[in-house]
């Protein structure tokens, strides 16, 4: 019965369907399928529950007590802001500082609201609108103080104690938002924990419920597949008669009956093919003994198995008892394919094909001829391919007809032509379309042609005419020659970096504009002199130098017309020649364009730099009508603004020539007197207001000329400056100072003056280190004194060689302060020891001008940030009183003593240190 049930479920179509293979892994892999679908779902809605959690977590919990935390600071700003205004006693900014204060408040309050919005218990609100009331108390009492000078000290104390009372609630505050937050992450750990078991659990049902699923199917399939795979195994091993299963009727059944009627289908063709085999191998055999090439069959170990007549004429003696030449020659000969010489002299050339049992079929045809007129062929073409391709010119032989014969390589490489693209039997004309990228260029009729193709190379054509009516046509590539007979006369007049005209070619454009200057119109000639390019250099190096002159030549060039012309004549030395000039504003206006343009920041590859311009202007015909007359009071002029106004300019006048050649013999009586030390150090002493003495010395520098006496600083040192001498002019000072004051009492300092110079010197650090070790010197005891225009031209570096002189145990003062930028930024960046107030400053300091608050104000921030203040300039016992009286530390000026030399500085040391002084 029960076979009977399962034949009929077979009969029908869904029987037929669940009986095959397919049918059942589809139903296997569709239960498993269902299996990780629910488990997956379920795992979805897991991540999102989770998901939900960490969303409330961040926009509850972490978001009230980062607001929480806000209100604090918001209210420590509005602390801090009323600190602020009761400091100062400008309206103006008390009334900014009072809305500064309001709107903090209005912060504070949205903050507090938003934390409250966020808050997750009953506790917190209350605690926010506790804080809300106090900062509104807090607020109404400092609004009720009115004038904070007059403040009686009990309201104060109501303020501050309302304060506190403040920070403690809104540090409750932060407490109970941390801990709401912290219970809430408790749930959502627990929530998070009990899901992952969930899933845990489900996951190991679906395993389970899949090896089940897995084990059943591979029940009902494997043995229908070993029935096959054992009937494939006995085919394949040759027993073509065993019997096969075919009773099955899934998809195996079929496969068994298949291979029962292969196998039955194989026996039949091996017959047909034994009785085909054995009539190819007497038609084979026939082939071979009558075959004019030699055959040789050789078995997989080595032997010679058959050898054809013809092979055995080739190998003579191959075959014959006692004869072991012929064998010899037949193994060298079939050892690899290709071509073999025998003996005797006869070529074969061997090809060899494998055999199924591991051997190989060689078949040996005789060559001889065939390689005589070859290697006579080869000669032939190896002395014409070695003229051919060592030829520097590219050769191209046409016949009568002006059909191509011979091309060399060389033709090819000159014209950029890919391999093969000109070919012999190619007329001439179609060799010259190919060469000219298709155009339709004609074929010269006078030689020779200098040809200048597209890419920019130079072919020079020559042609000769043969004997049998063709023709010879050679090539040669002279670009690089034209490229640089052009260069050298483009670097012949101009300059090599910038690539503008250069002295020569200045020189013949203003010979040119004198030959063309009319009557009413004429030229003019602006010398520039570019303002801070030599510390540029010397600080990034002369790669970004020469970048940033390149750059202004671009700059300079884009300023003028085509008629007008730009030079380089020196490093940082331009010419620019303006034609047809009708007045002398013509090229006033044209200077301030210069002026402007090329003082705009540059954009480097690496650094970003600002460089200025100085310009002298003198127009033709009126100052000369000689190029170097000319050119020469274009310098004059552009010493003069140099002199007076760097990144102005200014006109030749005829009383500048004097001018400079003062200028010229002081400049060479500067180095004569920096070669023979002619130069002294004086010394000013700076008085402790703390200690009333003497605490200190200042160093200047003294000149005294031979001709002209004492010359003022004011007028060598910026013009050491631009010498480049005050570099080695400093050094010697430093290293006098240290020398001078080492044999001082061990309490008194010396301080020194630095240049903005000195710091682009990389050598500024060791000058300080060797001018401490070799004077002996304590590090303390020396103060370097620099301008705010140090830290302007180079923060960073500046900054970065401040610390170096600072861990040499050197105190660093800012002189001048005050005068120049007097950014506060700069007293943040670096810790000065002092701040030195400027003499303008304290010469006034008696007027009712303001400047008794300025000298205040900055006493104020010295003793604020923990700097010495020392005030310049101190003339009168007035200026000394209010200087004391304000809380300055030290004072220097005549009041005490002019700068003195080495030699009577005892003397001072004596007076003001001494049991004497004459101010109390």
């Amino acid at each position: 019965m029960k076979a009977r049930a399962r034949a009929l479920r077979r009969s029908s179509p869904v029987g037929a369907f669940v009986a095959t293979i397919k049918a059942r892994i589809f139903i296997a892999f569709f239960v498993m399928s269902l299996l990780s679908g629910g488990l997956g779902f379920y795992a979805i809605v897991a991540i999102a529950h989770v998901g939900d959690l960490v969303g409330r977590t961040y926009d509850q919990s972490l978001m009230s007590i980062n607001y929480a935390r806000a209100t604090a600071a918001d209210f420590a700003k509005m602390r801090a802001t009323f600190a602020r205004q009761g400091l100062t006693r400008d309206k103006a900014a008390i009334a900014k500082l009072d809305a500064q204060i309001t709107e903090l408040h209005t912060t504070l309050a949205e903050d507090l609201t938003i934390a409250v919005e966020r808050a997750q218990s009953d506790r917190a609100v209350r605690a926010a609108l506790a804080v809300q009331s106090g900062v509104a108390a807090w607020d109404d009492i400092r609004r009720s103080f009115g004038d904070l000078s007059a403040v009686r000290p009990e309201r104060w104390d109501a303020l501050d104690h309302q304060a506190d009372a403040i920070d403690a609630q809104i540090d409750m505050l932060v407490n109970y938002t941390a801990g709401d937050g912290f219970t809430f992450r408790q749930a959502a750990r627990m929530a998070v924990g009990s899901e992952l078991r969930l899933n845990m659990a489900a996951a190991l049902l679906a395993i389970f419920g899949s090896g089940v699923i897995a084990w059943l199917l591979h029940r009902r399939i494997r043995g229908p597949i070993v029935s096959a795979s054992l009937a494939a195994q006995r085919i394949a091993g040759g027993h073509l008669d065993d019997s096969i299963p075919t009773d099955g009727r899934d998809e195996l059944g079929s496969l068994l009956r298949s291979m029962a009627a292969m196998r039955d289908n194989i026996r039949a063709m091996m017959e047909r093919e034994v009785r085909q085999r054995q009539s190819a191998e007497r038609l084979l055999t026939d082939a071979l003994q009558s075959s004019r090439e030699g055959v040789v069959v050789v078995d997989a170990l080595g032997c010679i198995a058959f050898a054809n007549p013809m092979a055995l004429k080739f190998f003579e003696g191959l075959g014959t008892a006692g004869n072991s030449s012929g064998e010899t020659n037949c193994r060298e000969a079939l050892s690899c394919d290709g071509e073999f010489r025998l003996p005797n002299g006869r070529w074969l050339r061997v090809s060899r094909s494998a055999t199924e049992g591991g051997g190989f079929v060689a078949v040996c045809s005789d060559i001889s001829v065939e390689k005589e007129q070859e290697a006579k062929l080869r000669e032939t073409n190896l002395r014409l391919d070695a003229a051919l391709d060592n030829m520097s010119q590219g050769l191209c032989l046409y016949d009568a007809d002006h059909r191509l014969m011979v091309v060399n390589r060389r033709y090819g490489q000159i014209y950029g032509l890919p391999a093969n693209a000109v070919t012999p039997g190619m007329t001439a004309m179609e060799v010259l379309a190919v060469s000219s990228n298709g155009g339709n260029s004609a074929v010269p009729s006078v030689y020779p042609v200098i040809d200048e193709l597209p890419n920019g190379k130079v072919i020079a054509i020559e042609r000769r005419n043969t004997a049998d009516g063709g023709f010879v046509a050679t090539f040669e590539d002279v670009t690089e020659r034209r490229h640089a007979e052009a260069r050298i006369a483009f670097l012949a007049h101009h300059d090599v970096l910038t690539g503008l005209p250069n002295r020569i070619a200045l020189e013949q454009q203003i010979n040119a504009s004198i030959a063309q200057t009319g009557r009413d119109q004429g030229f003019a000639i602006f010398a520039l002199d570019l303002d801070d390019f030599r510390p540029i250099n010397d600080t990034f190096g002369h790669a970004v130098g020469d970048e940033l002159l390149v750059a202004v030549a671009n700059r300079l060039s884009a300023c003028v017309r085509e008629i007008d012309c730009v030079a380089r004549i020196g490093a940082d030395e331009f010419v620019v020649v303006q034609r047809a000039v009708e007045r002398p504003e013509d090229a006033a206006v044209l200077a301030r364009r210069l002026i402007d343009v090329v003082k705009a920041p540059y954009v480097l590859s690496n650094q970003t730099v600002s460089v200025g311009v100085t310009i002298g202007v003198t127009v033709a015909p009126g100052d000369g009508t000689s190029c170097g007359k000319l050119l020469k009071n274009a310098d004059v002029a552009l010493a003069r603004a140099k002199a007076e106004a760097r990144g102005a300019f200014r006109y030749f006048e005829p009383d500048m020539d004097a001018r400079l050649q003062a200028r010229r013999a002081l400049e060479s009586d500067l180095r004569h007197a920096l070669e023979t030390k002619a130069f002294e150090v004086y010394y000013q002493p700076i008085y402790s207001l703390g200690s009333e003495r003497i605490c200190g010395f200042e160093a200047l520098l003294r000149w005294k000329h031979p001709v002209r006496g004492f010359i003022s600083p004011a007028e060598f040192i910026p013009l050491a400056e631009e010498l480049g001498l005050i570099v080695p002019l400093g050094e010697w000072v430093l290293v006098q100072a240290c020398t001078d004051a080492a044999r001082w009492p061990d309490g008194l300092k010396i301080a020194v003056n630095v240049s903005a110079v000195q710091f682009t010197s990389a050598s500024l650090v060791s000058a300080v280190r060797d001018a401490l070790r070799t004077t002996g010197l304590p590090g303390r005891r020396l103060e370097l004194e620099i301008t705010e225009s140090v830290l302007v031209a180079n923060p960073g570096v500046t900054t970065a060689i401040l610390h170096s002189l600072k861990g040499l145990g050197v105190r660093v003062s800012m002189d001048d302060f005050g005068t120049g930028y007097s950014s506060l930024s700069y007293l943040r960046s670096f810790p000065f020891d002092k701040i030195k107030i400027d003499q303008s400053f304290v010469r006034d300091l008696c007027e009712e001008d303001g400047t008794d608050f300025i000298v205040r104000a900055v006493i104020s921030l010295g003793a604020s940030l923990g700097m010495t203040t020392t005030a310049e300039g101190v003339e009168t016992e007035a200026q000394l009183a209010r200087l004391r009286a304000e809380g300055c530390d030290e004072v220097q000026g005549y009041l005490f003593s002019r700068p003195v030399p080495i030699t009577e500085v005892p003397n001072v040391i004596a007076r003001w240190n001494g049991a004497t002084r004459a101010i109390a």
